[in-house]
């Protein structure tokens, strides 16, 4: 009886430990966030605020891999991916640009947005997936910056 009390007790001091551990997913996450920084990718996460007329509910706060463009780059754009595959600006209107199709068809259905302004590209992306992916998105800032 001694030895269940014992164990009992350990049990409840031991307990509030198991909280502070990260959980399967945090850690997954955590792990593709330290593989991107050895690639030299940027992240941060970014408060978003989602047209209205995406299909899914997304997360307000999203995860943003950005790079620096080069001198002399002027074009801003925005794409959205409405469906999987399915790239469209804040119109509505599909993405026509074969150089921009080009790279978006690698991306996983998890890249919810991609925009270039005259300083930065950025990627949005809800972080699911292998690591694998990080090579595509790397490469697609680097082709597109």
């Amino acid at each position: 009886m001694t030895v269940w009390v014992v164990v009992s007790i350990l049990a409840l001091i031991l307990s509030p430990l198991a909280w502070l551990l990260p959980s399967r997913r945090t850690s997954g996450r955590m792990s593709l966030r330290m593989e991107a920084r050895r690639m030299g990718l940027h992240m941060r996460l970014a408060k978003q605020d989602w047209p209205h007329w995406l299909p899914e509910t997304l997360p307000h706060t999203c995860a943003q891999y950005h790079r620096a463009r080069r001198k002399g780059r002027v074009d801003s754009w925005v794409y959205y991916q409405a469906a999987p595959g399915q790239w469209v600006n804040q119109w509505r209107e599909p993405c026509e640009d074969p150089v921009l199709m080009a790279q978006f068809s690698k991306m996983p259905d998890s890249v919810y947005k991609v925009e270039a302004g005259p300083q930065m590209i950025a990627l949005y992306w809800g972080e699911k997936g292998e690591a694998s992916v990080l090579q595509d998105i790397a490469q697609l800032l680097r082709t597109l910056a």
